[in-house]
């Protein structure tokens, strides 16, 4: 019996040993032509099968032969065992293989980007991409300009309209706005012109914000909300620094030099609380600063619309100060004021609502906004670069197909925001002088590639939170620039079906870039550019 078993054990053992494919590294390298060493594998591999065939014959006898004997169930195990050894080996195989993954992160010029781009991916030539370049952008120079000179000009009289429409006592006081955005960051790539704007506000004195970060330790907020924090409104005598009228009882002969007794008790009621807090707590709600926004919004305008030839509305009511600015002509410029706190003496905010956030559903927690860091760390980067180099228009093109994707296959959470993060983790990882406009096709596969391997991995990781290749100069506030580093997918991936659709959305603009970069460079049949 024992020595059946041997037998079995060394059969098994020679022709996992003698498997062609056990060693791949060894044998991927015969040569076509080598016929008869082929030949020869074949046939000691079918004298391997005979030989086992016949001992499987041989021990199937001597089983049968030796049912109720107790070394029997010895045998089983062993046998179990062969088998369990040789599949294994089978399935894992594959798996000694080494394979290097690419690095999006070289600095290398060229090619780098085609061993992770799908390989579908159809790689367009200079000219191609010239072309289209010099047709749907250079146009937005000019015309950006005069749209960014009028918005401005706009927002400064709709303000200060606000601010007279707001009880100076009781209200919040409405700050001046901060510009960001593809508009204020030369880099629109689409129609109708969009301006983003932030409108700080502050509460009326004597209240106060109070602020707690994620990143805070001593502040307890969940994973899935990162990035985040709670605005907590202080009232009056919450601690020593704030005024004591509100919490002492001064007697009739006594008067706060600060307050009058009318703002007492306008204090003591705490109808700011109860007006822009959550229920029954002292956080900001984004509802209720969105509800007090708009309709605030609304009043100013009244004010102030007799003055222009245009009209405005809101062009999505589920976030606060989503404006469209109609002309007579036809023409719309798409206009969104945040309301958001700022925090501390920074150039951080805490932001309501990101239009094209769609993870962040808690009404107290509000998504801290470093838009204003982001914007000096590109202009601080593009001063590196060379002459016209070509990092604006790859982050044009690709914000341009992600556009006309979701025009042909809907909304998903993918956003320009991601791909503004993917070209500064770019800029800050491959030497200036790849950036050379002539690079454009290498460094638009790069920026491609960079977003489908984060995508792959599940992580995007956030420019400014705990990226320790910021420049000084930026001058990001210590407790965002120690953080532990924030994946901006997170949140996506805990949502299994929103991040299927963005993985679907963005290898489908992968798969059309081609057809979208052709479709929308007008050609003659002679090759040149149809002006």
């Amino acid at each position: 019996m024992q020595g059946a078993i041997t037998r079995v054990c060394m059969v098994v053992v020679a022709a996992i040993l003698n498997h062609p494919l056990l060693f791949p590294n060894e044998n991927t390298t015969i040569p076509e032509e080598d016929d008869e060493l082929l030949t020869r594998m074949k046939e000691r591999q079918e004298k391997l099968e005979a030989e086992q065939k016949r001992l499987e014959q041989e021990i199937s006898q001597t089983e049968t032969a030796l049912i109720g004997d107790q070394d029997s169930y010895s045998w089983y195990f062993w046998s179990a065992l062969c088998l369990v050894i040789f599949f294994t080996i089978e399935v894992c195989r594959q798996d000694m293989i080494p394979t290097e993954m690419p690095d999006p992160m070289e600095d290398e010029v060229g090619d780098s980007s085609a061993e992770y781009l799908s390989a579908k991916t159809v790689v367009l030539d200079k000219g191609v991409l010239s072309n289209f370049c010099k047709t749907r952008f250079h146009p937005f120079i000019h015309e950006s300009g005069r749209v960014q000179e009028f918005i401005e000009g706009f927002a400064d009289d709709l303000l200060e309209a606000l601010r007279s429409v707001c009880d100076r006592d009781s209200d919040l006081e409405v700050e001046d706005f901060v510009g960001i955005g593809s508009m204020f960051e030369s880099w629109r790539a689409s129609k109708p012109p969009t301006c983003d704007l932030i409108v700080p506000f502050a509460p009326p004195r004597p209240f106060r914000f109070q602020f707690q970060l994620w990143c805070d330790p001593s502040t307890e907020i969940p994973l899935d909300l990162q990035g985040c924090g709670r605005i907590k409104l202080i009232k009056p005598g919450g601690n020593g620094t704030d005024c004591l009228c509100a919490s002492t009882n001064l007697g009739d002969d006594m008067l706060c030099l600060l307050h009058n007794r009318n703002e007492c008790e306008k204090l003591e009621e705490h109808t700011l609380v109860e007006l822009l807090c959550a229920k029954n707590t002292s956080y900001l709600s984004k509802d209720q600063i969105m509800t007090w926004f708009q309709i605030s919004v609304s009043k100013a305008w009244g004010q102030i619309s007799h003055k222009y030839d245009f009209e405005l509305g809101f062009w999505n009511l589920d976030f606060p100060g989503a404006l469209k600015i109609r002309f007579r002509s036809g023409k719309t410029v798409v206009l969104n004021i945040t309301p958001a706190v700022q925090f501390e003496d920074t150039d951080a905010y805490l932001i309501s609502h990101f239009p094209s956030d769609i993870s962040n559903s808690s009404d107290t927690h509000w998504k801290l906004s470093l838009t204003v860091y982001e914007k000096n760390l590109l202009k601080h980067l593009a001063k590196q670069l060379p002459t016209n180099s070509c990092h604006v228009h790859c982050l044009q093109i690709v914000s341009f197909l992600h556009k006309k994707q979701t025009a042909l296959t809907g909304r998903s959470a993918f956003s320009n925001y991601h791909i503004k993060t993917a070209l500064l983790h770019l800029l800050l990882s491959k030497r200036s002088a790849t950036w050379q406009p002539q690079n454009l096709d290498h460094r638009l596969r790069d920026l491609l590639g960079f977003l489908q391997q984060s995508m792959e991995e599940k992580r995007l990781y956030h420019i400014v939170v705990g990226n320790p290749r910021i420049p000084a100069e930026i001058l990001v506030p210590k407790i965002i620039r120690t953080a532990e580093p924030i994946n901006l997918f997170r949140p996506l991936v805990l949502q299994r079906h929103v991040y299927a659709k963005m993985e679907e959305h963005f290898q489908e603009m992968v798969r059309n870039t081609s057809v979208l970069v052709q479709e929308y460079t007008p050609h003659l049949s002679n090759g040149y550019v149809r002006h």
